[in-house]
């Protein structure tokens, strides 16, 4: 599976458990996100990015928030010199929805990686 056709979605609001994600298709999604995990309470994805200065960092902790206000859709991030943890999670349905792995999909996209 390719990266694109998750990084072209966009989010849709999304409440309820019958909107979490079961864990074969995490799993699937997970497979085309190069260094994304799932948090050991198996209620986030997690990666943690680096980069040369605090210059770069804050680059890209700005398009990332840019894109997750365009989303409506906000990640916790934890930040230092030269490096960002993002981690996504989706309160309303209590774990993981497609709305995580999307935007995990246009962070990557974000990097060009």
């Amino acid at each position: 599976m390719s990266l694109s056709p998750l990084a072209s979605q966009h989010c849709q609001p999304r409440k309820g458990a019958e909107n979490a994600l079961d864990r074969a298709t995490l799993d699937g999604h997970l497979a085309t996100l190069p260094g994304w995990t799932v948090t050991a309470d198996g209620k986030a994805i997690v990666k943690d990015f680096t980069f040369p200065d605090f210059r770069h960092t804050l680059g890209f902790i700005n398009a990332v928030g840019f894109m997750a206000n365009q989303e409506d859709h906000h990640p916790d991030l934890e930040a230092g010199y030269g490096h960002c943890q993002v981690l996504w999670s989706t309160h309303d349905v209590g774990g993981l929805s497609l709305n995580d792995v999307i935007c995990a999909a246009r962070v990557e996209a974000l990097l060009d990686r």
